[in-house]
């Protein structure tokens, strides 16, 4: 069904999938993250997908539109390779558990839950303002607090689909004091491996459209490098807001499933 699905689509629905690959390519970015929370409920919104075929769909997506990001944030050196290899390591073991912990918790506790996370991301990005000229120096200590935040953005992302950059990003920032370019950068990284890996499992299950997954892909290649450009140009307390008005739009839209749910 899925795979004629994606074949008897008409132009309306191809041209969707370039719109919003493009949008969500300039947002992972100017923003560091996948654009999985752009890309799932415009699929679900506008063309209707049903929200696991959206989900694998995503994931699928962000493989090209990350790798085109890193490129572009690894020219001008906004990078930490070994500590997002720490990172994506964790979540690889954190999406198993998650997704095992998911028929066993409430999706509308969980939701609340990640809306409080992201209050409490929100006042801290206004509290504190990173440096562009700070250097991520690993050690042991942070190192095992980069593989705490890895199970942790996992499991997020295997329990509600919503994790990568939404997390890693302001924590980078906030805890570690990463400056918000090189905190970008690690986190695109970071879910490459992270993708492929959920992408194999979603491509067994059938969870994946193909069509529509290479087509945003694509698309967000076109725009992603613009994004990253666009965020070496604006300071870090201007990203500090945009990213800040972000959050608000995933929080916002958290808190309206949570209510639907039963």
């Amino acid at each position: 069904m899925r795979d004629e699905q994606a074949i008897t689509r008409g132009p309306r629905a191809y041209a969707g999938f370039v719109a919003i690959g493009l949008i969500a390519g300039l947002l992972s970015g100017l923003f560091g993250v996948g654009g999985g929370t752009v890309i799932v409920p415009l699929l679900v919104l506008l063309l209707g997908f049903d929200q696991r075929l959206a989900a694998g769909t995503s994931l699928t997506a962000i493989v090209p539109t990350a790798s085109v990001g890193v490129i572009s944030y690894a020219v001008s050196g906004s990078v930490a390779w070994i500590p997002a290899l720490i990172l994506a390591a964790g979540a690889v073991v954190g999406a198993q558990i998650g997704s095992r912990l998911m028929p066993r918790v409430s999706q509308r506790a969980l939701r609340w839950g990640f809306v409080a996370f992201l209050l409490v991301v929100l006042v801290s990005l206004f509290l504190v303002i990173p440096s562009r000229d700070s250097v991520f120096h690993l050690t042991w200590l942070n190192g095992a607090g980069l593989v705490l935040v890895g199970i942790l953005t996992g499991v997020i992302a295997g329990l509600i689909g919503v994790g990568g950059g939404v997390v890693v990003v302001p924590v980078l920032m906030v805890v570690f004091g990463t400056s918000d370019l090189v905190a970008k950068g690690t986190s695109l990284l970071m879910m490459i491996p992270t993708a492929v890996s959920g992408t194999v499992g979603n491509l067994r299950h059938r969870n994946v459209d193909l069509a529509g997954a290479l087509i945003i892909g694509v698309a967000a290649c076109t725009t992603t490098a613009l994004g990253a450009w666009l965020a070496t140009l604006i300071d870090p307390a201007t990203g500090n807001i945009l990213f800040a008005a972000y959050l608000v739009a995933i929080a916002v839209q958290m808190s309206i499933k949570a209510i639907r749910s039963r």
